[in-house]
């Protein structure tokens, strides 16, 4: 069974953890920092709709 987790799936936690301690370097960093953002703004719903069509 392939280990598959979409960004929007990782608890706010881990995020803020990351913030604290540094987020993975390139293009994984940003799309992190962008989820954290939408997170913490309480934005996710939005992105829930979009990922349910």
């Amino acid at each position: 069974m392939p280990f598959n987790y979409r960004l929007l799936d990782i608890p706010e936690y881990y995020y803020t953890w990351f913030s604290q301690k540094g987020f993975p370097q390139g293009k994984l960093e940003l799309m992190m920092k962008e989820m954290h953002e939408i997170k913490i703004n309480g934005s996710e719903n939005l992105l829930q709709k979009l990922v349910k069509k």
